[in-house]
């Protein structure tokens, strides 16, 4: 209740204005209530509404758990796509693909993409499906494997920088020096003191990149635990894809929140205007692809210097040539 009288009856009940303002639990809540109410001079406490507030908050904590304690923002579910809609989509961003990849050859440019993200998260299928439809002297992946005792010696940027690209290459970085800030920290990995270097160090390594000309484009593949659970079960089902899931995966999987708090640490010293972070919802794989393909696309400008058809003139069998016996030769055996 609200009231003028400004101590009446706060003496009721042996509680003065000036203790109600001085008590910790209150003290927040009375500011809060007076700032949106001027019109009113204190905001009267009575034991019952005291004991009403304990009772909801302590059924509040009975209803809540620690799984309750932590929220990620569900991704929005939508009608997955059929083979026939996707291989359609992705046959017109693979002929743009193509289309940039003459562009970045034809003016020596160097495009670095990283792909980072949670595991079972997609990166690898969107990189193949990038890599699949481009030539491989242009575009390459790198995914670098544990460091070596002479790398670990190194500046820690040493071995990435190796991997860039020269003039008229595509770099796809499967990880990459985030490593550090991700699995290297929540792991243990690396020291406290090489983490917050890294963090310091990284948007500056950035811009010396951008600034000699490279084309830098970061994604961060975001994925829900639920989707993250199902397809670490379907890896362990499918003894195709069991080498994909590593004991690290499986220790990881109880460091959620740790990732978490990793991963926004990270986008807040490294999300630069310069260099951002670009977030792909990947619990849709397909959708994730193609929208990932279609954004790297709209970043660069390019034109279409698509090699033109080539005509092909008829074989020529003029020559008199008699070829040695094929028994002479080992086939491998046509088992199907």
């Amino acid at each position: 209740m609200f009231h003028s009288d400004r101590d009446s009856d706060c003496r009721d009940i042996g509680y003065s204005e000036s203790s109600l303002c001085n008590h910790g639990k209150y003290k927040s809540t009375q500011r809060r209530i007076v700032q949106i109410s001027p019109g009113y001079s204190i905001f009267t406490i009575t034991i019952s509404h005291i004991m009403a507030a304990k009772k909801e908050k302590n059924s509040m904590d009975v209803k809540t758990g620690k799984n309750d304690l932590y929220h990620d923002i569900e991704q929005e579910k939508k009608k997955k796509l059929d083979d026939v809609e996707y291989n359609e989509l992705l046959l017109t961003l693979e002929i743009e693909l193509v289309k940039l990849q003459e562009w970045v050859k034809a003016n020596k440019l160097k495009v670095v993409v990283v792909f980072e993200g949670r595991d079972a998260a997609g990166k690898g299928g969107v990189i193949k499906t990038i890599a699949g439809c481009l030539n491989p002297r242009i575009c390459r992946i790198v995914a670098l494997g544990i460091p070596t005792e002479k790398e670990k010696s190194q500046w820690y940027f040493q071995r990435y920088a190796s991997e860039l690209p020269a003039g008229g290459e595509i770099v796809l970085f499967d990880r990459s020096w985030y490593n550090r800030a991700g699995v290297e920290k929540v792991m243990g990995y690396c020291t406290n003191d090489e983490y917050e270097e890294f963090l310091r160090s990284c948007p500056e390594f950035e811009k010396m990149l951008i600034r000699s000309g490279t084309i830098l484009i970061k994604y961060w593949f975001s994925v829900s635990d639920h989707e993250q659970e199902k397809r670490f079960q379907d890896r362990i089902k499918d003894p195709t894809k069991r080498w994909k899931i590593s004991p690290m995966d499986i220790d990881s999987r109880d460091k959620w929140i740790e990732y978490s708090m990793a991963k926004d640490k990270m986008f807040s010293y490294t999300d630069t205007k310069q260099s951002p972070w670009y977030v792909v919802r990947a619990d849709d794989k397909k959708r994730a692809r193609l929208n990932c393909i279609h954004h790297l696309l709209s970043l660069i400008n390019y034109n279409d210097l698509t090699p033109k058809p080539l005509k092909l003139s008829p074989l020529k069998h003029d020559m008199a040539y008699v070829r040695p016996p094929v028994t002479e030769q080992t086939f491998v055996p046509e088992k199907y």
